[in-house]
């Protein structure tokens, strides 16, 4: 498997050794030498949660469901613990792991239904996971200064089809290749028309009621900076989002800050949002009984 070269691969503290995921012993869905855990690990990504979220709300049927069902307003670090949690345990968990809690995540979006929309709608299932793979490799390369090359694409792209087969959507109905993906992508661009619920999503992602209130304002600030700056230019737009010159400059002003501080960090410290939230994953996986009575499709197969 391709691994990606680091600008700061002869830091000791990249050595592989101290990328841990520490846990059970079992073989996950990936190895440690796949993109999508080369990539996946940097803890610099939830940073860029905000724009991934709100793309796939802007899909008018993810907006409603999101709108009618979650509970993102009350309690939004509730909302991204579990996000994360479930991320990471696919990406880094063991099998049984990822498919216990897809199994679970499964059951629960099978009360998410409306008029027009099913949460466990592989249309929708296809949007999420493209959000989760387009947001990604564009912050990582911005944050590390660097380009993926076609192969590396590709195979990123075909690991991260995960995150809808693993919830029970046929592969065949998800882009086959990172071409078709391209093609599929800037389509779906076109063509999304930002609703009602998604602009009351976006406030609650936003300008989320957190504990400290006013302490928070400086990093939320900058998380509205990255969230709209990448954003494609189509769906900003359709939001609502004053862009203009100068919060141009106060994007790449702070991307250059991130890009320069960050990679120098410890892998152990860049790694550390993940150790948590498979720490709080694998203590709430412990609790079950028993395993939900949830067949779970189109799981990735055994790494050989």
């Amino acid at each position: 498997m391709t691994v990606i070269a680091n600008q700061h691969a002869d830091d000791p503290a990249d050595d592989p050794a101290d990328d841990r995921a520490d846990g059970p012993a079992d073989e996950g869905l990936f190895r440690d030498d796949d993109l999508i855990r080369v990539i996946t690990r940097e803890g610099v990504l939830i940073a860029a949660g905000g724009a991934a979220s709100l793309l796939q709300t802007a899909h008018p049927k993810v907006a409603q469901g999101v709108y009618d069902h979650s509970y993102t307003a009350d309690d939004p670090l509730r909302r991204l613990r579990n996000t994360m949690g479930w991320l990471y345990a696919v990406q880094f968990g063991t099998r049984e792991e990822a498919e216990t809690f897809s199994a679970l995540v499964t059951k629960g979006h099978a009360a998410v239904t409306g008029p027009d929309y099913e949460a466990n709608d592989p249309e929708l299932q296809v949007w999420v996971a493209a959000t989760l793979f387009a947001v990604a490799v564009q912050f990582y390369q911005l944050v590390f200064r660097r380009t993926f090359t076609d192969a590396e694409l590709e195979e990123f792209y075909r690991q991260t089809k995960v995150y809808a087969t693993i919830l029970g959507c046929p592969e065949e109905r998800m882009p086959g290749t990172y071409p078709q993906f391209r093609e599929y992508y800037a389509g779906m661009l076109r063509s999304l028309e930002i609703t009602e619920a998604s602009r009351a999503i976006a406030e609650q992602v936003l300008n989320p009621r957190l504990p400290g209130g006013p302490l928070h304002a400086p990093g939320l600030a900058a998380i509205r900076l990255l969230t709209a700056g990448l954003m494609p230019a189509p769906v900003r737009e359709q939001y609502g989002w004053t862009w203009n010159a100068a919060r141009e400059r106060r994007f790449r002003l702070l991307v250059g800050v991130i890009a320069l501080v960050y990679p120098r960090l410890p892998l152990r410290v860049r790694t550390l949002p993940r150790e948590y939230y498979l720490l709080t994953t694998r203590r709430v996986l412990a609790k079950l009984k028993r395993r939900p009575a949830v067949v779970v499709r189109g799981v990735a197969p055994e790494q050989s």
